[in-house]
């Protein structure tokens, strides 16, 4: 009995220090965790983040925020990937856990260039509001306390006083709903959008913000320090970059692709030569459409060209043989001749099958792969068409293949909005003449298994795709990393393959 009794104790004063650690499930990261976690975890931990972001991107996108429906699917999201969806009372120690350290996480990989800085914040801004929108009142207001941003109540006195002036400031308060409508005094720095936006009475400095309101301050307070704390992030990187347990988690991650692997051919031999060209018209994307074009117009590619198309062509069925006889038919057209071919192009082909050097099996490329690295440049026809064109020269191209101008214009518009890969998608939907294709789109051989299924009218589109993950386990994942230190970006395989496959594929 009395070993029970302190054992008892015991999980009793844990409890405390847990519900001390994380009083709410909300908060503004501004504490790096401190505790060692094994490497296992701390990859699972910013895959399911980084699969929850591109979860809020997508809606944020196909869905107003504010309906039902974004909510709906953002909470199930949640749920599934085992982060904080509500404001539950002390039960969910481990979401808020996982939320605190995969957010740190993927901070490291994210704060590296502008571009990935912009997408980042601009998904945990989402992210942030969905979830602040969901507390109740007497939640949000103890949140406020906890991040120092306890405004003045206005009195009721006050109130009173400057009830017409409040009702006509403030869109969509009758006279009655000001009565009853908390306000408050907020300096005019901190509400400078809603004072931008005339949604505010402003008197002597201060802004008179409505209860309702309330959330555009502490929005626009968490991007401010969010955004300090990417640079400052950015700036301790190259401390970071030292330890080689972290490096192969966290060097591409942020290129890193969360679904399905094409390196494992399904199709092998199902698809023949003859059908390429009419595939790349019906169920290629347009990066790849792009490249089949290029090669068949000057019967050469670049190495870059090679690898990305090369790979994508093996992803969606091409045997050793096949791809050895289709580059051969082309490049012989052009200005190589058979011996050539046979002595550099066709190695380069098998090692690209894992047939030589390191019999590694390689891997076709995925939509952030091609987006965020090796960008093409004059002669090339390699990259992501949305993220790497011109857009007067994409909105021709888009023309050319007969994209209604209504279309076109969204396609630019996310372009615009640096959402390449839901360009991609309204492309899918545009081409294939459907209104929502119902799943996320991160890989090229993705777009052509979910078109031929389509086309073929096997099933209808499939609401979301399996992200259960294919990334390896490394042999040192059982090892624990120390998040006390502030680490670097991650994928874990991809880029370390083609290192040896690039060497054979730089002869042009």
């Amino acid at each position: 009995m009395e070993f029970s009794s302190r054992a008892r104790q015991k999980h009793l004063r844990l409890a405390g220090d847990r519900r001390e650690l994380y009083p709410h499930s909300l908060q503004f990261y501004l504490e790096p965790p401190t505790e060692s976690i094994s490497l296992v975890e701390f990859e699972s931990f910013a895959i399911d983040r980084l699969k929850l972001l591109k979860v809020v991107e997508n809606l944020g996108v196909s869905y107003v925020r504010s309906t039902d429906s974004y909510k709906t699917k953002l909470e199930n999201e949640l749920r599934k990937l085992k982060f904080p969806y509500r404001a539950l009372a002390e039960d969910d120690y481990e979401a808020r856990r996982k939320d605190h350290i995969s957010h740190f996480i993927l901070r490291l990989a994210y704060c590296q260039s502008e571009d990935l800085r912009r997408w980042f914040l601009q998904q945990e801004m989402d992210l942030f509001r969905y979830r602040f929108s969901q507390l109740t009142d007497g939640l949000m207001q103890k949140f406020l306390e906890h991040v120092n941003l306890s405004f003045e109540a206005v009195s009721e006195d006050l109130k009173t006083e400057l009830a017409n002036e409040l009702c006509a400031s403030t869109p969509g308060l009758s006279l009655p709903k000001v009565k009853e409508q908390m306000f408050y005094k907020v300096g005019l720095a901190d509400a400078v959008d809603l004072f931008r936006t005339r949604r505010v009475f402003v008197k002597d400095g201060f802004a008179y913000v409505p209860f309702k309101e309330i959330d555009a301050i502490v929005l626009n307070n968490y991007r401010t320090k969010l955004s300090k704390a990417l640079a400052l992030t950015a700036r301790s990187l190259p401390s970071i970059q030292s330890d080689e347990r972290l490096q192969p988690l966290l060097n591409h991650l942020s290129h890193s692709y969360i679904g399905p692997d094409y390196s494992v051919q399904k199709n092998t031999g199902k698809i023949s030569l003859e059908q390429i060209d009419s595939l790349s018209v019906k169920s290629f994307p347009l990066c790849m459409r792009q490249l089949h074009k290029a090669l068949r117009d000057s019967h050469h590619l670049r190495h870059g060209g090679r690898m990305q198309y090369g790979l994508f062509l093996k992803g969606i069925g091409l045997t050793l043989e096949q791809a050895l006889e289709f580059w051969k038919k082309e490049f012989i057209r052009g200005k190589v001749d058979a011996d050539k071919f046979d002595k550099g192009y066709a190695y380069s082909i098998r090692h690209s099958y894992g047939k030589e050097g390191k019999r590694t099996d390689y891997t076709p490329y995925s939509c952030m792969k091609i987006i965020m690295s090796n960008p093409p440049s004059q002669g090339d026809y390699h990259g992501c068409p949305f993220r790497h064109s011109d857009p007067e020269l994409l909105k021709q191209k888009l023309q050319s293949y007969k994209i209604p101008p209504s279309g076109i214009t969204q396609i630019l518009e996310l372009v615009k909005g640096m959402h390449y890969q839901l360009a991609c998608q309204k492309y899918f939907e545009l081409t294939h003449e459907v209104d929502d294709i119902g799943f996320s789109l991160n890989h090229p051989n993705q777009y052509f298994t979910e078109s031929q299924r389509l086309l073929s009218g096997g099933r209808e589109p499939k609401k979301e795709l399996s992200t259960s993950g294919n990334s390896q386990q490394k042999n040192n994942n059982q090892e624990s990393v120390n998040l006390n230190s502030t680490p670097t970006s991650s994928d874990t395989t991809a880029d370390t393959e083609l290192e040896g496959l690039e060497a054979y594929f730089t002869e042009d």
